[in-house]
């Protein structure tokens, strides 16, 4: 008999479609597994004694008193971990592409020199956290104090200090691309030419849920389990038996639970993780580690914190002839993991946006400061390279009397493939469809009108938009794995990982369809090194991009692996088989056999017990390209410099969705990060002392439900054809686009009292301070 086909099948078990979040029942009735609500039977706790210092030479460190507390285990420091041939952090992103590098030892605990506030010096071990955060604070370290500096700007400077002796002027590493020659000769003949000094202000990622793990350490097997709200297990894996321990991969399981927020910040290596581990084999128990809100402001890592130099050439049309960028990244006292990556290689991507330009020539560096180590954050240099491209086209506009729109639309690129300057090959985009949208969906032939109702209420009103180049990939490979249990389950065991962004939903969604059989049947599997061969976590916008074209291949074998068996069990060739409804039907009214039963006979004839279990490896793969334009519209209280965004529109282009309501809420997500670095967020280093100022919720805004507009997301796709899947990351998208929206619409406000450039974050004292430096000007 055929199979049956229910009348209404589940819009779950259907790609395309705005299924609920599966995770969320666990999210609202307080049943996720989080890092504070999981303990170990036995466990001691770790505390984390962190410099005081910005720059000093370590002299002494007194641990008697914290040793000599009731409830504590041990307090060490750096040779502690010497003794124990610990290797030192490795900086993977540091790669062959520099022409220049320097990479300092990283130790887990400092040694000889403190080098930013936040910087790890030792570590107490007790039976309850208490006992410890007593302890450390007990700690005494005699340290004498070195000139700091927190600038990058200043760090090549002859008077500034020189944090690593092997890295003179501070200078960390250096890139250059692109065709400097053909550069200069545009803007020799250039008609117009535009320059701008930009910041991309020093920002914290801020997760809801701070740093935390547990190490494990099993003496008889010599074998290490660390559970900790990583974004990519494998790589935290790798590291740490190759670099940190010197032992056989196999013998490092790292797990994440539920993860409460990464972007970006969870990525990496730390000395956290390094710590728990050594700790746990040290004193023969669990060791667990839950990181403070204001010690995850001094110990994470940092995003952003770059400086850069702009020029545009365009002809007497406003055709662009060529772009010119040098950027100086921050890499503060450390390079981190991903660091130099940031504005070495992903910037390079982005850089140019979605416009024809048909030279760019771009210098890249970064330095070292007393600061903390900065790493990849939302978008990850991408967002400087589209701030800094499209803050160039504002100026342009502003500057030579061109309309912001139609310079825009005149030079974005319209035919595919197209190969950018730098070497990008882009295969498809709706660049100018996104653009037409934009100022179509903000109304911008009524926007005068606005401006006249808000002067007359005392007001300034501006209009801005901005359009981004996403390129999504992260790493170039990735795995997935289709797993058919003998309870009739089928788990999707992933690489990519999950802090929020709706996988488990997602992707068991692709699964559904293309087996199907009902979501409910499906197990999605993460985050945990003993389950899943191989990944490299979330970042890049990646998941859907790798993960799921990962999935989809996998897929594809598992079916193909079913359709032979199939065909032997009914008796006929492959070729006279449909698939529908989760069984093999053979042509015509003939016999059918489900998936279930299918998977069941493989197992019995593998010898392995794997049956129709399949993995795919993708290898090489090719970027993505998420696109689109974002406009706001903004109005400002010259008296008080109070920005309030009146509305915000998106009308992007990523590709086929799986799940247009988690894209969505991506879109929305990222836009929020990217307002809130464009009008308040900033980590803030005292410029002599190097104290962090920013160091808690107090110092630090983080833009609330009521800083934020009802958001219109306009979703329109083109397929790529570079995953099987055709989709595009949305994951960083919004994050990308909403800085420079924002800020040009600000300064559109600004216009007409003479300000055309201002700095990030435009908090209401900046906006206040130009306002009043504008209004003096013009009465002298």
């Amino acid at each position: 008999m055929p199979p049956s086909r229910p009348d209404d099948p589940s819009p779950n078990a259907r790609t395309g479609v705005s299924a609920p979040r599966r995770e969320d029942a666990r999210f609202l009735t307080g049943r996720a597994r989080y890092m504070d609500d999981i303990d170990v039977a036995g466990q001691a706790w770790m505390a984390v004694v962190r410099s005081n210092h910005a720059h000093a030479i370590i002299k002494a460190i007194d641990t008697g008193d914290a040793a000599a507390l009731p409830g504590v285990l041990g307090v060490h420091t750096h040779a502690d971990l010497t003794a124990d041939q610990l290797g030192h952090m490795p900086c993977p992103a540091a790669g062959d592409h520099l022409s220049y590098k320097v990479v300092p030892p990283r130790p887990a605990l400092a040694v000889e020199r403190l080098r930013h506030v936040g910087d790890p010096v030792a570590v107490v071990i007790a039976e309850t956290a208490d006992a410890g955060r007593t302890a450390a604070e007990m700690v005494l370290v005699e340290a004498d104090p070195l000139p700091a500096n927190v600038d990058p700007a200043r760090a090549g400077s002859a008077d500034t200090e020189q944090i690593w002796p092997e890295a003179p002027a501070n200078l960390a590493f250096r890139r250059e691309m692109g065709d400097r020659a053909a550069v200069e000769r545009a803007f020799a003949g250039a008609t117009h030419k535009v320059e701008l000094q930009l910041v991309n202000n020093r920002v914290h990622a801020m997760p809801m849920e701070p740093r935390a793990g547990i190490g494990e350490y099993d003496a008889a097997s010599g074998n290490f389990t660390l559970t900790c709200n990583v974004q990519g297990v494998h790589e935290v894996r790798n590291q740490l038996a190759d670099a940190i321990f010197g032992i056989d991969r196999d013998k490092v399981r790292i797990r994440a639970p539920d993860v409460g927020g990464g972007f970006g910040l969870k990525n990496f290596l730390y000395p956290e993780w390094i710590l728990l581990l050594w700790a746990a084999r040290r004193h023969g128990r669990a060791v667990k580690w839950v990181a403070g809100r204001g010690e995850d402001f001094a110990g994470a890592a940092h995003g952003r914190d770059s400086r850069v130099h702009g020029a545009l050439a365009l002809d007497t049309d406003g055709r662009f002839l060529a772009l010119e960028a040098h950027i100086t990244g921050n890499m503060g006292a450390y390079l981190s993991g991903g660091g130099p990556g940031v504005a070495s290689r992903a910037f390079t991507t982005a850089l140019g946006g979605i416009y024809d330009i048909p030279c760019i020539h771009l210098t890249a560096q970064g330095v070292f400061t007393n600061t903390g180590p900065v790493d990849a954050y939302r978008g990850a240099g991408k967002p400087e390279a589209n701030f800094v491209t499209e803050r160039l086209i504002e100026a342009a506009a502003a500057r030579c009397g061109f309309d912001p729109v139609e310079l825009r639309l005149k030079n974005a690129i319209d035919a595919f493939p197209h190969v950018t300057a730098l070497g990008q090959t882009l295969d498809c985009g709706r660049f100018k469809g996104n653009i037409e949208d934009a100022a179509r969906y903000a109304a911008r032939d009524g926007f005068e009108a606005r401006r006249r109702q808000s002067a007359d209420e005392g007001l300034l009103r501006g209009l801005g938009f901005g359009c981004f180049l996403e390129t999504s990939r992260g790493a170039v490979e990735e795995g997935a794995e289709v797993a058919f249990m003998a309870d009739g389950t089928v788990e999707l065991r992933l690489g990519t990982e999950s802090q929020g962004q709706g996988h488990e939903t997602a992707f068991i969604q692709i699964a559904a369809e293309r087996l199907g059989l009902s979501p409910d049947t499906l197990r999605y599997v993460q985050a945990d090194t003993s389950r899943t061969r191989m990944g490299h976590g979330h970042g890049g916008a990646r998941s859907m991009h790798m993960g799921g074209g990962a999935l989809s291949l996998a897929l594809d074998t598992a079916l193909g692996k079913a359709r032979k068996l199939a065909a032997e069990l009914l008796q006929t060739e492959t070729a006279t088989l449909t698939f529908v409804g989760g069984a093999f039907m053979a042509s015509g009214d003939g016999p059918s056999v489900s998936l279930a039963a299918v998977a069941e006979a493989a197992r019995g004839r593998d010898a392995d017990g794997r049956g129709l279990d399949s993995f795919h490896h993708v290898q090489d793969a090719l970027f993505t390209f998420p696109n689109g334009c974002h406009a706001a519209e903004v109005t400002v209280d010259p008296e008080t410099g109070r920005i309030a965004i009146e509305r915000y529109i998106a009308c992007d282009d990523y590709g086929n969705l799986i799940n247009p309501r988690l894209t969505e809420g991506q879109v929305v997500g990222g836009v929020a990060q990217g307002i809130g670095q464009a009008i308040g967020e900033l980590v803030v280093y005292e410029a002599d002392s190097g104290q962090l100022l920013s160091g808690s919720l107090m110092d630090y805004l983080v833009p609330h439900a009521l800083d934020l507009p009802d958001f219109e997301v306009h979703l329109e796709g083109v397929p790529t054809q570079s995953t099987p899947l055709g989709v595009k990351g949305s994951g960083q998208a919004g994050a990308i686009a909403a800085a420079q929206t924002v800020v040009n619409a600000v300064l559109h406000a600004l216009a007409p009292l003479g300000i055309d450039h201002l700095d990030m974050p435009l908090t209401s004292e900046t906006v206040w301070r130009a306002i009043a430096v504008a209004r003096a000007g013009r009465r002298a």
